[in-house]
């Protein structure tokens, strides 16, 4: 046991050290862009609205949070910068690259890096006053507002809706599953943080 312990703290040092220099910030930025990526391909389309059913919304808020406001938001322009470049980084099921920038569910995916830093801003103002999931959970919930304040609100403007259409078309049918996206972001990272890995 005793023998062990120096070998985990070493490491566990190590990785905070890395996140520290630039080449860590780095790989740790293209590989959130990664994540989200293989998040936005699960994604099943909706008869009813042009916004998909993914996993995007719970990899922007995990990103935000294991990273933190400045890393978190970083991360999430350069995805977005890869997904202008044409590289196949956004959902299927839009038409790619520039053309999904402006889009109907462009509002959603401009929200991501104020989101991410939202998660990460939040969760780590508040989590000396309670406990990591809690905080975590709160932070899940404001990211989760600002990706649907604008993304409704870019559908609206786009498609000429009134608020209870772009109500209905771009919040109340995702709201089930953004629940179970943020207690999920939410239960890795107080988990991670408790491995000490953050």
């Amino acid at each position: 046991m005793q023998s062990t312990l120096p070998i985990q703290l070493g490491a566990t040092q190590n990785l905070h050290e890395f996140r520290r220099t630039m080449t860590g910030r780095i790989f740790l930025a293209v590989s959130a862009t990664l994540f989200i990526a293989v998040c936005a391909h699960v994604s099943i389309p909706l008869f009813f609205t042009p916004v998909p059913l993914t996993l995007q919304t719970l990899a922007v808020i995990l990103v935000g949070l294991a990273l933190g406001p400045a890393l978190g938001s970083s991360a999430m322009l350069l995805y977005l910068a890869e997904g202008a470049m044409g590289l196949p980084v956004f959902s299927p099921h839009g038409p790619g690259g520039v053309a999904q920038l402006l889009g109907p569910t462009a509002g959603f995916l401009f929200s991501f890096p104020l989101a991410a830093a939202a998660a990460g801003g939040v969760v780590r103002a508040v989590r000396i006053y309670s406990s990591q999931l809690l905080a975590a959970l709160l932070a899940g919930a404001t990211a989760s507002v600002i990706l649907f304040a604008m993304g409704a609100c870019w559908m609206a403007h786009l498609l000429h809706l009134n608020p209870s259409a772009a109500w209905y078309l771009a919040v109340a049918p995702f709201l089930p599953g953004e629940i179970l996206k943020v207690s999920a972001a939410a239960a890795t990272y107080s988990t991670l943080r408790r491995w000490n890995r953050l």
